[in-house]
């Protein structure tokens, strides 16, 4: 069982000097770490944090009544029991501190990609994880599908873990003879301090295009957010640091920007003309997608069995994260010619009908944008596309969204996502605003749009189902329901053999 002096803990919190001397005062051990009060237990140390909903603070002696040994708190707290109460500045920042006490700093012993971006920060730590794995290099995932620790792969939460969770899930890395990781990194979380007390060796920047403005209200604020992980690169010039790298698209003007956010080496990569990395002469097909690739002066030719211009820049993402680890150019590529795809992620659905049926889970304008431009290029006859709204998120994306859906398709089938509490028909309502009528088809049972398009489509077209991709669930309330967009299309054609 994995456990901490109260002691070592002086060395991690910012406290009065009354609170650091009763921590050192303390030989005894705390047997676990915890900001949730339900999951307390004797003998651990919980961290009481405010958030918007629920404020810990309050249940102070809740916890202390389950065994609680020691109690992080904000502000004073008034409490009976023998409990160790200690006062910090900012309780989040304590819990992300001792958590990486707590489990010993695993980042220190993994190599840490990580990667984010608007969209392909999924793709792109796959082919990552491909890559290091097939060259001796055994690396877990923690991401918005799921978490892979050594050959097991567990349930996410959220794209970015919680600070406890996030270094646990390190821990079993290590424990598990991981030697890196490849982790997707949230604007949210990176604003929320999740990834406290990670030491990134490799920060990757995919693109970025507007999405979660409900939460960070301006553009700015989300690039600042997405900053922070290039900011945080990279300040130490210690000789005997880890070797810090940023490895950014430069075709995207906030990658420009982000350049000058980071202290560390930069590589850039792009496929206009610039970057050290360069995707050229790129040739699109319902096949898979071949270019050059120039790495400084070298040239090596690429065919991807991955489809779309969003894919390429994945690919060279991928590739800048690694190169910069010391593979050659020739094994990378080896390893990316391989990948058969990313689940929800372009995924083709097979099917006897001679149809395209492509899931995706573009679920914002650019990523949308993307992917129907790569359908575009080899599709030969109509190009259906379902697409809705999620509830609960930004509206202001939503008639963008319908709007790209019709603009892009030669038939828009706009429909439910995942409407939480809102209602749906008004969520499609938003839509279709600015939409001209018998422009687009409105049918909000996902289930039901699904088949529409699919009974409507005829050899040789292609149906997108976007916006869910992976999920295998639909949120109706506050309720999840059992949906894969994969299972539907696959259950639709099985009823019509």
């Amino acid at each position: 069982m994995k456990v901490m002096k109260i002691s070592d803990c002086a060395a991690f919190l910012q406290t009065s000097h009354h609170d650091h001397q009763a921590l050192l005062a303390r030989n005894d051990e705390l047997t676990d770490l915890t900001q949730n009060t339900k999951t307390v237990k004797p003998g651990c140390c919980f961290v009481a944090i405010k958030g918007q909903r629920f404020d810990g603070h309050e249940h102070v002696q809740e916890v202390a009544d389950a065994g609680a040994k020691m109690i992080i708190v904000e502000h004073p707290v008034e409490i009976q029991g023998d409990v160790l109460i200690i006062t910090v500045p900012n309780s989040y920042k304590a819990l992300a501190q001792l958590s990486t006490c707590f489990f010993n700093d695993p980042s220190q012993h993994l190599l840490m990609f990580g990667v984010t971006g608007t969209n392909g920060k999924t793709t792109t730590t796959h082919l990552i994880e491909k890559i290091m794995a097939d060259h001796n290099v055994q690396t877990g995932i923690i991401g918005t599908m799921y978490s892979k620790v050594g050959t097991k792969k567990l349930p996410a939460v959220n794209t970015t873990p919680e600070p406890y969770a996030a270094q646990k899930t390190l821990s079993e890395m290590v424990a598990a003879h991981d030697q890196a990781c490849a982790m997707e990194v949230s604007s949210i979380a990176l604003v929320q301090g999740r990834t406290w007390g990670i030491d990134f060796d490799t920060a990757v920047f995919t693109n970025l295009t507007e999405d979660h403005l409900d939460y960070h209200k301006t553009f700015e604020n989300y690039f600042d957010a997405k900053a922070l992980l290039f900011s945080q690169l990279g300040n130490s010039y210690h000789s005997d640091a880890k070797k810090k790298t940023a490895v950014i698209n430069i075709d995207d003007p906030d990658g420009r920007r982000l350049i000058e956010k980071t202290a560390a080496n930069v590589l850039t990569y792009g496929t206009k003309g610039e970057g050290i990395l360069q995707a050229k002469s790129i040739e699109i097909t319902n096949k898979g997608t071949h270019f050059d690739l120039q790495v400084y002066d070298e040239s090596y030719p690429v065919t991807l069995k991955l489809m779309g211009n969003f894919n390429v820049y994945n690919a060279l993402a991928a590739f800048g994260a690694c190169y910069e680890h010391g593979l050659q150019p020739e094994e990378i590529i080896t390893s990316l010619e391989e990948v058969q795809g990313v689940r929800g992620r372009f995924q083709v659905v097979p099917n006897d009908q001679d149809i395209t049926v492509i899931v995706d889970y573009a679920h914002t304008p650019d990523g949308l944008e993307n992917v129907l431009s790569t359908i575009n290029s080899f599709a030969k006859q109509r190009v259906f596309c379902v697409v809705g709204c999620g509830g609960d998120r930004e509206t202001t994306k939503r008639p963008i969204m319908g709007n790209i859906a019709v603009q892009h398709s030669t038939d828009a089938v706009l429909t439910s996502d995942n409407p939480r509490t809102e209602d749906p028909e008004k969520i499609l309502d938003q839509v279709v605003a600015e939409l001209a009528p018998h422009t687009f088809t409105r049918i909000t049972d996902r289930r039901e749009a699904i088949h529409y398009a699919l009974s409507q489509a005829q050899a040789g077209d292609v149906v997108l189902i976007a916006g869910k991709g992976h999920e295998d669930y639909q949120i109706i309330g506050t309720m999840k329901h059992h949906f894969d967009d994969v299972e539907v299309v696959n259950d639709y054609f099985n009823h019509q053999s």
